[in-house]
């Protein structure tokens, strides 16, 4: 038989079963080897101690928080006359179901113009981890109801509830208002002032993101409170109405139909919202 080389010698001198050893040797080999697995990790456990750990989902500023936006309007509402002059019970009143409302001198629509702002408005909320519901899908249809629109708010349960118009003034008239509700003895007075506090955060973020000035014609310092605007008499959650300016207006028309110009006004209520949001 051949000899066998040193470090073979060696490896039998600690585990004798190896060199085919017997006896109390071989029980000492086998511990030996016992030992040594031990040491060596098994290729589960090993595929355990590398296993990459789960990817942490990064929080956002508006996680948990639920607004609902109210495009002012909707474009089919010209061809539907009859339904949008349907009388609901908005509490201190009867009014229409909804109306067309206004367009700039060269027939940009103001249910246009909302619907542009809402939705980007919405996108920017939504990067920011807000949950977001409007009361339209489209700018094609009739509708909803000014009652409809409070109560998707109040299904919906929103931390903020903002309504979303320009106005048709006269044309010399100019700049933008927020418009909050009054204690009316109804559902909305419970969040009158909260309301009032978003309201307030909303015309200083807009006044800061759009340059725009305060209404020349309306309110006080942007601000006005009314008692007739179903969307606001019938919400049971902070909500506010902004008219972005005048589409009657040639210099505010002519900011409204810039797409740039949208996207800061979007921009600048959604920072408004955030600042109500977190305070």
């Amino acid at each position: 038989m051949r000899a066998l080389p040193a470090s073979t010698l060696a490896l039998c001198g600690l585990i004798a079963a190896a060199c085919g050893g017997t006896g109390s040797g071989d029980a000492g080999g086998r511990t030996a080897l016992a030992h040594a697995e031990a040491r060596t990790p098994s290729p589960a456990h090993k595929a355990t101690q590398q296993a990459p750990a789960a990817p942490v989902q990064e929080s956002k500023p508006l996680d948990g928080k639920v607004v609902v936006i109210d495009p002012g309007h909707n474009g089919g509402n010209y061809r539907a006359p009859t339904a949008i002059s349907r009388q609901v019970n908005v509490l201190t009143q009867w009014k229409d179901c909804d109306t067309t409302g206004t367009a700039t001198n060269g027939g940009y629509s103001e249910a246009a113009f909302t619907w542009d702002v809402s939705k980007r408005l919405a996108k920017v909320l939504r990067a920011r981890g807000a949950t977001v519901k409007l009361t339209r899908n489209g700018n094609d249809g009739v509708g909803p109801c000014v009652t409809e629109r409070a109560a998707i708010g109040n299904r919906a349960k929103a931390d903020a509830a903002i309504s979303v118009h320009a106005d048709g003034a006269g044309p010399g008239a100019h700049g933008f208002h927020v418009i909050m509700p009054k204690k009316i003895g109804g559902p909305v007075d419970k969040v009158v002032a909260a309301s009032r506090k978003l309201g307030l955060s909303v015309r200083d973020a807009f006044a800061k993101g759009t340059g725009l000035a305060y209404s020349t014609y309306l309110g006080r310092a942007a601000l006005d409170f009314r008692s007739d605007l179903g969307g606001l008499n019938l919400s049971t959650v902070p909500k506010i109405f902004v008219e972005c300016g005048n589409m009657r207006n040639a210099t505010e028309a002519a900011k409204f139909t810039d797409s740039k110009f949208r996207q800061k006004i979007a921009v600048a209520l959604a920072n408004g919202l955030h600042h109500y949001l977190e305070a």
